[in-house]
C-alpha cells in the first residue's frame, strides 16, 4: 500500500500524506467536491481534478500490482521465471511494460509459430541461432522428421516460423520498431472510390507529416476520414536501420549454415508480424492521444460554458428563429418564470414584419424586458436583422444577444421538458430554454446531455464511455463549485449536487412542494431518504437565501457554524453586517496564523469562513464574462482588414478558436495569432464565454470566411 502510495506520489509530485489522507477520506465514502471544499486541512488544499487524479491513480496502480502478481505466475507456471525476470515485472511503471514483457511466454492459439512448436520444431529453431553444436544444419534437422513433418522444408519452415515471432516479441528489437515508428512519416492517400463530395478531407488526399509533429486534431481527421474510407494511411520508417539492427543483433548470431533461413525469418517477421504490429500501436497511441486531449477540451469547454456568468434580475425575451414554422416568443421573469409565449412570421416566406414588429413591441411595452436571446440556429441571421431593426427606434434601452441552440432541441423534446412545460410545443420549449440559458446557464445547461451541448472536436468519434465518465465529472464540480437554492433548484440540478442522487433530488422538490420552502439547512434532515451521510456531504452546497439562519446562505458548513460564531464573536461582527465594508475592512487586518490558535481552527477552513464572511451570497461565477450585448447587425460586406472589433468566444479547439462578431458565421483566431509568443494550445489563452478584442486580418466573402488576431 505504502508502495502504491509513494507511485502516485511521484507522479502527481504531491508529498504521500496527502495522497493517503485522499484515499482515506474516499474510503469513507467521501465525494470529491466535499473532500476538495471541507478537508482542505487534510488534503492540504488539493483541489477536485487533483483528487480525482490520485484516485485513479490508485486505481491503476492496483491494476498495474495485480497483473504484475498475475504475469509472474503464469510465467513461473511454465518454469520459466528467473530472479532476474522477476525484478525487471516488479520493476516495471506501466501495464504496457508488462505486457512487452509477458509476450513471448503468452500462450498463443492458431499461430505458424504455436503450430510448429506443437509439432516439436522448437529445438530446431534453437538449433539455428546457437553456434555449439557441431552437427550440421541439415543432418540436424533430419532428426525432425516424422509422420507429420515429412521433409526437410517443412521442418526448417517450421523452425523459421518459431523465430520470425521470437524476433516479433523480442522487448529490444520492439522497442528499436516503435522509436523508429515514432520519427517516422505518416502518408495520407485518397482511395480510388473515395466518396467526399462536400470535400471535407480534401486535405488529406494527398499528405504527409512527421509522427512527431502531428497534432491531435489532424490525427482524428485522418482517423475519421480513414474510417470513412475516403484515404488510405500508412506511416513509413527507414527500414534499412531495422535491416541493420537485423544483420548485427540477429543474423550475426546464428550458426554459419542456418544464416540465410535466419536471414529469411527475420525478413518474414518484420513484413507479417513486427511492422504491422508496431504500425497498429503506434496509430492506436496516436488515437488514444488525440482522444484523451480532445476530450479534456471538451469537457474544459462545457465546464467554461456551464460557469458563464448568469445575467440577474433581467426579464428575457427568448426568440427561437425559423422560416416557414415562424418564430416563437418566449418571455421569462429572473427568476425563469414563464410569462408569455407568441409565435411572429417575419421571415420567407411570410414576411410579414410590419405585423411581427407590433407583435415585439406589444411585449416590449407589456414587460419590463431587457434583452432578447436569439437563437444562433437556422434563420437565426435573418431574425437579428428584424430584432435589430425593432430596437433602432424603440424608446427603451433593449438589446439582444446570440446564444447557442446546442441541445435545445434535444431538452425540449425530453421526458423532463414534457413534465415542466406539458402545454407547450417543442419548438416553444425551445424559447423558453434559450432564454433561460441566459438568466442561469448552469441550471438550464444541466438539463441537457453534456454531449449535445457541441463545444469541441470529433466527441463523436471518441470512447463515449470515458467521455461520459470526464463529462459528468465536470458537471459535478461545476454545480458544488457554484452551490444550489434549495427552494428553487430542479430535481434534475439537485442531482448533481454532491452526496444526493436522483432519489433524494426528487424528495426535495416534492418535500419543498407539500411543505413549503425551506428556512434552514437543518429541515434537510426531514426530507426522505436524506441520511446523515448524504446530509454530511451535500449542506454546504445547498444555500437558502432569507432563511432563519443567515450563515445557510452562505458556503460554511454547518459542521463548522460553531466556529464561525465563536469567530464572530472574536471581531465583534453581527449577522446582518456579514458581506458589508465594515467587515470586510475588520477582516483585512486578521492575523491568520493568530486567530487559528485563538479559536482552534486550521488555517484553511478559517480563511473560507473569512471569505464567506466578506461574500456571503457570492457566486462563483461573477468571476467570468456576462453574454455580449448587441444593438445593430454586422455584414462580411461591413467589414474590412485592419478592423478592430469586440467578440466572444464560441468554441476552443486545437487549432484555434472560434469568435462570435455578429457575422453568421464565427471568425477564427488560429493559434499562430493568439500570442506573439509561441501557444502550445489555444486554452492557455482563450477560454468559452471570454470577451476578446480582435483585429480583421483576413476576409473571404465567397466563404464566408474571416481570420482574426487577438490584440
Amino acid at each position: 500500500m505504502k508502495e502504491l502510495m509513494k507511485g502516485i506520489a511521484k507522479e502527481l509530485s504531491i508529498s504521500t500524506s496527502q495522497v493517503e489522507a485522499v484515499l482515506s477520506l474516499l474510503e469513507e465514502g467521501n465525494t470529491v467536491p466535499f473532500i476538495a471544499r471541507y478537508r482542505k486541512e487534510m488534503t492540504k488544499g488539493l483541489d477536485e481534478d487533483a483528487i480525482r487524479h490520485i484516485e485513479e491513480g490508485y486505481k491503476y496502480q492496483v491494476n498495474l500490482k495485480t497483473r504484475k502478481e498475475d504475469v509472474i505466475r503464469l510465467i513461473a507456471a511454465q518454469d520459466k521465471l528467473t530472479p532476474q525476470l522477476e525484478q525487471e515485472i516488479l520493476a516495471c511503471e506501466k501495464l504496457s511494460q508488462v505486457e512487452d514483457i509477458y509476450r513471448p511466454y503468452q500462450q498463443k492459439k492458431k499461430t505458424r509459430a504455436a503450430a510448429a512448436i506443437a509439432a516439436g520444431l522448437e529445438p530446431l529453431a534453437d538449433y539455428m541461432v546457437n553456434k555449439k553444436g557441431t552437427e550440421s544444419l541439415e543432418k540436424y534437422a533430419s532428426t525432425f522428421l516424422n509422420d507429420k513433418i515429412t521433409t526437410m522444408k517443412e521442418a526448417l519452415q517450421g523452425a523459421c516460423d518459431i523465430l520470425a515471432e521470437r524476433f516479433s516479441d523480442d522487448l529490444k528489437l520492439r522497442n528499436y520498431t516503435r522509436k523508429l515508428f515514432r520519427s517516422g512519416v505518416v502518408y495520407t492517400k485518397i482511395k480510388k472510390n473515395a466518396v467526399d463530395e462536400k470535400k471535407v478531407y480534401q486535405m488529406y488526399y494527398d499528405y504527409n507529416e512527421r509522427v512527431s509533429t502531428l497534432a491531435n486534431h489532424r490525427v482524428l481527421a485522418i482517423d475519421r476520414a480513414e474510417k470513412e474510407k475516403v484515404i488510405s494511411v500508412e506511416i513509413t520508417i527507414d527500414q534499412e536501420k531495422l535491416e541493420d539492427y537485423g544483420v548485427r543483433n540477429v543474423i550475426w548470431h546464428a550458426r554459419e549454415d542456418s544464416k540465410e533461413y535466419v536471414r529469411s525469418a527475420y525478413a518474414d517477421s518484420l513484413k507479417r508480424l513486427l511492422l504491422p504490429s508496431v504500425e497498429r500501436e503506434i496509430r492506436n497511441e496516436l488515437s488514444q492521444r488525440a482522444q484523451d486531449a480532445s476530450i479534456l477540451l471538451f469537457s474544459g469547454n462545457v465546464e467554461k460554458l456551464l460557469l458563464q456568468a448568469p445575467l440577474k434580475n433581467k426579464t428575457v425575451l427568448g426568440f427561437d428563429p425559423a422560416f416557414r414554422t415562424g418564430c416563437k416568443l418566449a418571455v421569462i421573469d429572473p427568476t425563469g418564470k414563464l410569462l408569455q409565449i407568441d409565435v411572429i412570421y417575419p421571415n420567407e416566406p411570410h414576411n410579414k414584419k410590419e405585423e411581427s414588429k407590433k407583435k415585439i413591441l406589444a411585449l416590449l411595452d407589456k414587460y419590463p424586458i431587457d434583452i432578447i436571446a436569439i437563437g444562433n440556429g437556422t434563420a437565426s441571421r435573418e431574425s437579428q436583422n428584424f430584432v435589430a431593426s425593432v430596437l433602432k427606434d424603440y424608446k427603451r434601452n433593449v438589446q439582444f444577444t446570440l446564444v447557442s441552440e446546442a441541445g435545445a432541441s434535444v431538452y425540449s423534446a425530453s421526458v423532463l421538458a414534457k413534465k415542466e412545460f406539458p402545454d407547450l410545443q417543442v419548438e416553444q420549449r425551445s424559447a423558453v430554454s434559450i432564454a433561460r440559458r441566459i438568466i442561469d446557464p448552469l441550471a438550464e445547461l444541466i438539463k441537457i446531455d453534456p454531449q449535445s451541448i457541441g463545444v469541441g472536436q470529433y466527441q463523436h468519434d471518441l470512447p463515449q464511455a470515458k467521455l461520459s465518465e470526464q463529462l459528468d465529472f465536470v458537471v459535478l464540480k461545476a454545480v458544488n463549485r457554484v452551490g444550489v437554492d434549495v427552494n428553487t433548484a430542479s430535481a434534475s440540478l439537485l442531482s448533481h449536487v454532491a452526496g444526493l442522487s436522483s432519489a433524494v433530488a426528487k424528495e426535495i422538490v416534492e418535500h419543498r412542494n407539500k411543505e413549503g420552502r425551506f428556512t434552514n439547512r437543518k429541515e434537510l434532515l426531514d426530507v426522505k431518504k436524506m441520511g446523515p451521510k448524504s446530509f454530511q456531504q451535500s449542506a454546504g452546497f445547498l444555500r437558502i437565501m432569507d432563511g432563519e439562519e443567515v450563515l445557510d446562505s452562505s458556503s460554511i458548513h454547518p459542521e463548522s457554524y460553531a466556529i464561525a460564531y465563536k469567530i464572530m464573536e472574536k471581531l465583534s461582527i453581527q449577522g446582518n453586517e456579514l458581506g458589508s465594508e465594515s467587515v470586510i475592512e475588520k477582516i483585512k487586518k486578521v492575523d491568520l496564523s493568530a486567530l487559528s490558535k485563538e479559536v482552534e481552527c486550521d488555517e484553511y477552513t478559517l480563511k473560507d469562513i473569512l471569505d464567506a464572511f466578506t461574500q456571503p451570497k457570492r457566486d462563483y461565477r461573477d468571476q467570468y464574462e456576462a453574454p455580449l450585448l448587441r444593438s445593430d447587425v454586422l455584414e462580411i460586406t461591413d467589414l474590412k482588414v485592419g478592423d478592430e472589433l469586440e467578440g466572444v468566444v464560441r468554441n476552443v479547439v486545437d487549432f484555434g478558436a472560434f469568435v462570435d462578431i455578429g457575422l453568421h458565421e464565427d471568425g477564427l483566431i488560429h493559434i499562430s495569432k493568439l500570442s506573439r509568443s509561441r501557444v502550445s494550445h489555444p486554452s492557455e489563452v482563450v477560454s468559452i464565454g471570454d470577451i476578446l478584442k480582435v483585429k480583421v486580418f483576413s476576409i473571404d466573402e465567397q466563404r464566408g470566411k474571416v481570420g482574426l488576431s487577438l490584440l
